[in-house]
C-alpha cells in the first residue's frame, strides 16, 4: 500500500488521504481546514493531479472531512463517492451550508477565491454520491479488472453516519478508524469495530494528549453540567452552551429533554439557534430510514424551544435568565454564540460552558485559557469584556479516549500503525506507547506531501 497525506498543514484540518492498494486508488475524505481560507484551506490535489481515483470514500460529514468534496469531484470527474447511508442523508445539507458560509465570508472578508463551489455544483454532483449500509461488502476495481479490493464500512460512533473503513486485498486487511467514539451517546451507539488481525491500522489520535481523570466519566460530566445549569439559573443568570451543529446540538437537546422529563433540570426558557436545529429534521429522517440514531424532533416541542432573536446587540446581556444552546461550538467569530458570549461574559451571574473540543486559536480556545478578571476582546464585534462569568469545560468529547484506540490497535497485532488526525504532540504520545508496548510494530507519522510505502 502507498499512502499520501494531502492535508497541506498536517495535524487536524483538511483531511484527505490518497491511498493505492493493489492497483486501486482511493481518496479517503476531502476536508476544509478551519484555520485557513481560500485554496490554502483545501487539500493539495495538485500532488495527485494526473493520477486516477477509482473511488472517493467519506468517513463522516464534519467539514474537516467533507468541506472540499465538490472540488475533489471536479478534479476527479469519473470517481464515484461512497459513504454510509446516514451520511448520504446529511451531506448535501452540510455542503450547501458551507457554500452559504463561503459566500458570506467573500462579502465580509473579500476572499476572492470564495466560494470554492456553488449550490448548483453540489446539485450536479449529488448523483455520484452513494450510501452504503454498514457491514455490506463492496468490490472496487482499478483500471485493470483483475485489480480488485473489497471495502466495508463499520459504525465508528462520533457523529451520525460516521464510519470506519475496512479494506481487503487478497489476504491483507487494512483498517482506517476515521474519527471514533466508543461510548454510547443518548442519540447514537458507540463504535462497533471488528476485532482480530489487521496488517495495517490507520488511526486517529485526537485525544493523544488528554488523560481523562477518574470521576470525569461521561455520565458524571453530564450530571455536573445539569447541576451547573441549575445553579446558574437559580442565581438569576443565563447559561450559554456553544455547540457544534452536527451531532452535538442534537445530543445536548436530548440530554436536556431527559433531564427535564425526570425532574432534574430547572424550569427555564431554552433558546436554540443555528444549523443544528435544521439538522434535527435530518436526524429524524435517519432514525426512520436507517434506525442508526435515537432522536425524535418532537423533543423540541416538548422542551418548548424558543428561537434566538435575529438581532443581538454585541456586548449586551440579554438578561433573559435562559439556557442558550447555539452554534458555533468554538465561539467562532460572527456566529450567534460569539455575539451572545460578548454580552454574557461580563456578569458574575452567567456561565459559559464548553462541551466539545476548542482549537486554541479560536475565541473559544482563547477564553478557556483566560482567567477570571482578564480582559477578553471580541475583535470582530469591537467589544472588550472583563471576565466575570464562570467559564467551564465539560468532558463530553466526541472522540475516543487515547487508551481505547491504543488497545484496539494492539489487539489487531498489526505490522504497521499510521497516525492521523491529531496534533504533533498527540501523535507523539501514541508513537511512544506503541514503542513501549510492542516494538515490533512499525509506526508512521506521515508528513504532508510525502509518499509512504506501508
Amino acid at each position: 500500500m502507498k499512502l499520501l497525506d494531502l492535508n497541506r498543514h498536517g495535524g487536524i484540518g483538511a483531511n484527505a488521504l490518497f491511498v493505492q492498494i493493489g492497483g486501486v486508488n482511493l481518496l479517503i475524505d476531502s476536508g476544509l481546514h478551519p484555520k485557513h481560507v481560500g485554496r490554502a484551506a483545501i487539500p493539495d490535489f495538485k500532488q495527485i493531479r494526473g493520477e486516477r481515483v477509482d473511488l472517493i470514500v467519506i468517513t463522516h460529514c464534519h467539514l474537516d472531512h467533507i468541506g472540499s468534496l465538490p472540488v475533489a469531484m471536479r478534479e476527479f470527474p469519473d470517481a464515484p463517492v461512497v459513504m454510509s447511508a446516514s451520511s448520504r442523508i446529511l451531506i448535501e445539507r452540510m455542503l450547501h451550508n458551507s457554500a452559504n458560509v463561503m459566500k458570506r465570508q467573500k462579502a465580509e472578508q473579500d476572499i476572492p477565491e470564495y466560494p470554492l463551489f456553488t449550490h448548483e455544483e453540489i446539485d450536479r454532483c449529488a448523483s455520484r454520491m452513494v450510501g452504503l449500509n454498514f457491514g455490506l461488502a463492496k468490490k472496487v476495481n482499478g483500471i485493470n479488472p483483475r485489480d480488485e479490493i473489497e471495502i466495508m464500512l463499520h459504525p465508528s460512533g462520533h457523529v451520525a453516519g460516521a464510519a470506519a473503513l475496512e479494506v481487503r486485498h487478497k489476504h491483507r486487511g487494512i483498517f482506517f478508524t476515521g474519527d471514533v467514539l466508543f461510548d454510547d451517546l443518548r442519540t447514537l451507539p458507540g463504535a462497533r469495530f471488528p476485532t482480530g488481525h489487521f496488517d495495517t491500522i490507520v488511526t486517529e489520535t485526537t485525544r493523544g494528549l488528554t488523560d481523562r481523570p477518574a470521576g470525569q466519566e461521561r455520565v458524571h460530566e453530564v450530571e455536573r453540567l445539569i447541576k451547573s445549569i441549575n445553579d446558574t439559573i437559580g442565581r438569576g443568570g443565563s447559561f450559554l452552551l456553544p455547540v457544534f451543529a452536527l451531532g452535538r446540538m442534537q445530543e445536548i437537546l436530548t440530554i436536556m429533554h431527559d433531564a427535564r422529563k425526570f425532574g432534574k433540570l430547572v424550569d427555564c426558557p431554552i433558546v436554540g439557534s443555528g444549523l443544528g436545529l435544521d439538522l434535527c429534521d435530518y436526524f429524524d429522517e435517519i432514525r426512520r430510514k436507517t434506525n442508526h440514531v435515537q432522536f425524535n424532533r418532537a423533543i423540541l416541542k416538548e422542551l418548548k424551544l424558543k428561537s434566538l432573536p435575529r438581532k443581538l446587540t454585541p456586548g449586551k446581556d440579554p438578561e433573559r435568565n435562559a439556557l442558550y444552546i447555539v452554534s458555533s461550538g468554538m465561539l467562532v467569530e460572527n456566529t450567534p454564540s460569539y455575539t451572545l458570549a460578548s454580552g454574557l461574559l461580563g456578569h458574575h451571574r452567567n456561565t459559559i460552558g464548553f462541551v466539545g473540543y476548542c482549537d486554541p486559536d479560536t475565541p473559544g480556545g482563547a477564553l478557556l485559557e483566560s482567567h477570571p478578571g482578564d480582559d477578553f476582546i471580541f475583535e470582530t464585534l469591537h467589544v472588550r469584556s472583563r471576565i466575570k462569568a464562570r467559564v467551564e469545560k465539560f468532558e463530553l468529547s466526541g472522540h475516543a479516549e487515547r487508551e481505547e484506540l491504543l488497545e484496539f490497535s494492539l489487539q489487531a497485532e498489526p505490522r504497521t500503525v499510521v497516525l492521523t488526525h491529531g496534533d504533533p504532540e498527540a501523535r507523539g504520545w501514541f508513537a511512544q506507547q506503541f514503542a513501549e508496548r510492542d516494538d515490533r510494530i512499525k509506526v508512521l507519522d506521515p508528513k504532508p506531501g510525502e509518499t509512504y510505502q506501508v
